[in-house]
């Protein structure tokens, strides 16, 4: 025991924290935006998936890893679109459009990696760029603090102001009204004129947006490559989050660090003498615990509500 609070109380691990909940803290804004509009983004790992591996294939062919995150992010928003255009114009069912991106995410991204690369596996060949790392004047000097918070992948501290962004745009702005007005009541928003279709194909562009960041940062800030299936179930890790998180931006950005530091500690503890299967199960088991309580939670909440109609 004493091991491990020897491993989870350091400036490394709670540096490690906020690496690993980047990509899922990206996701889970774009999750929150097109749930906030009434249409869930199912597809968030796929388009990750692609993202990442447009990060790295157009940084190779550029030389820059600016370009090559440029690439990501329209990669990303493109994959979005495209569920939105079926979903919203041809009617197909939200759920099983994000179910057929995240298929055809896994499968192709292989494709094209084998025939760039000639490798199925990952992209060592492909001279792929890296986002930098930012060491912050001042901070970085300051004990505890500056070997937490300075020294991180730019895509982090990226990740730190969407949370920001995204608060100020759906609380502030006449965007963020329309998309809570058609998320909370469709028929009442179209009623004042408001286009429910142009708002959720919006929202689902933007989703896409930040759900290409999250797969940038994997492939070319937490690693310097791209690898078969590398989102390992971060974009349904971020749908979890942005649930447990009761669709609101500080609740899903502080669920995002309670599953990114399940999975830190999933590393961390690969130093300790336990078995690597059980560790791994470790993230999922989280999300799965998590998600038990939420259930729970929204069932009694909803019972109370019952019990208060059937007095009144």
């Amino acid at each position: 025991m004493s091991s491990l609070f020897d491993v989870i109380f350091t400036t490394e691990f709670a540096f490690s924290v906020l690496r690993v909940t980047t990509p899922i803290l990206f996701a889970a804004l774009g999750a929150l935006i097109s749930n906030r509009a009434g249409i869930i983004n199912i597809g968030l790992e796929g388009i990750m998936l692609v993202a990442a591996l447009s990060g790295v294939v157009v940084s190779a062919y550029t030389g820059s890893s600016w370009v090559g995150l440029l690439g990501a992010v329209m990669a990303g928003t493109l994959i979005s679109g495209i569920l939105a255009f079926f979903t919203l114009h041809f009617k197909t069912h939200i759920i099983l459009g994000g179910v057929a991106i995240n298929m055809f995410a896994s499968g192709g991204t292989v494709f094209i990696l084998y025939l760039l690369s000639g490798d199925k596996g990952s992209s060592t060949s492909l001279p792929s760029k890296v986002l930098p790392s930012v060491d912050i004047p001042l901070l970085k000097d300051i004990p505890v603090l500056g070997p937490i918070f300075s020294g991180h992948n730019v895509l982090t501290y990226m990740s730190i102001i969407a949370v920001f962004v995204v608060y100020y745009m759906l609380k502030r702005t006449p965007l963020g009204l329309r998309i809570r007005s058609v998320g909370e009541n469709p028929q009442a928003a179209q009623s004042v004129g408001v286009s429910v279709v142009k708002v959720q194909y919006t929202a689902l562009l933007l989703s896409g947006f930040f759900a290409g960041l999250g797969g940038a940062y994997m492939s070319m800030g937490y690693l310097s490559l791209f690898t078969r299936d590398m989102t390992a179930g971060r974009g349904w890790i971020a749908i979890a989050a942005e649930s447990m998180g009761r669709s609101t931006t500080v609740g899903t950005t502080l669920t995002s660090l309670l599953f990114g530091a399940a999975d830190a500690l999933a590393n961390a503890l690969q130093v300790l003498k336990i078995p690597a299967e059980l560790i791994g199960t470790l993230p999922y088991v989280t999300t799965v615990i998590g998600l038990i309580v939420y259930a729970v939670s929204e069932s009694r909440k909803k019972n109370r509500k019952l019990k208060a109609k059937v007095k009144g």
